[in-house]
């Protein structure tokens, strides 16, 4: 058994399109797409700096009366 080929690759995409249809698959990327930018973002710490960053900004602000 060897890798996988362009004619069974493109055999497989014509049966996921027939399956899911194009809505749907490219719905499933995208959201695949975000899972892995927050993934990325958790292990990076980005998402600590910009949660540390609104909560200096929060109690700076003055309650609207």
């Amino acid at each position: 058994m060897g890798s996988l080929q362009l004619p069974e690759i493109l055999l497989i995409v014509a049966i996921l399109l027939l399956i899911f249809g194009v809505g749907r698959i490219s719905k499933i990327g995208g959201e695949l797409g975000s899972g892995i930018k927050a993934f990325k973002d958790g292990l990076s710490g980005k998402n600590e700096s910009k949660e540390q960053n609104n909560d200096s900004t929060d109690s700076d602000q003055k309650p609207q009366e």
